[in-house]
């Protein structure tokens, strides 16, 4: 759970969520605010080069999101993960990043823009790098 500091967030106001978040049983970060915070930019950058390996032929999605299940240990691969989010969704946030803090990183690739128009949003429109059934 990230408990996000802005400026204007007491020392008081910090320990009481945190507090909440240990009584939840939940693994804690606190970050500064910033665009995306932690996890959202991680995400996110990880996300897009993904798919622009995809895009550039490198591996095929089930092979990139193997290879950072078993090689990386990460629960669920970056371009399931991007299915599950829905592909809308990374590309608003893609955007939003990239403009926000004009790093690269975050710019999403054509392959991503291309899979929106053309509707294919991930598991709730029942295709995107993957197909899903139910």
């Amino acid at each position: 759970m990230e408990i996000i500091r802005a400026d204007q967030t007491s020392e008081q106001v910090i320990e009481a969520v945190r507090k909440f978040g240990v009584r939840m049983n939940r693994e804690l970060v606190v970050v500064n605010d910033s665009p995306g915070f932690a996890s959202s930019r991680l995400g996110i950058a990880l996300g897009m080069e993904a798919i622009r390996m995809v895009e550039q032929g490198v591996a095929a999605p089930e092979d990139i999101d193997t290879a950072m299940v078993h090689g990386y240990r990460h629960p669920i691969g970056p371009l399931r993960l991007g299915d599950l989010v829905g592909l809308d969704v990374r590309l608003a946030v893609g955007d939003y990043l990239c403009r926000e803090l004009g790093e690269e990183q975050f710019r999403p690739p054509a392959l991503l823009r291309q899979m929106v128009t053309e509707g294919k949003l991930g598991r709730k429109s029942g295709e995107g790098f993957y197909i899903w059934t139910n």
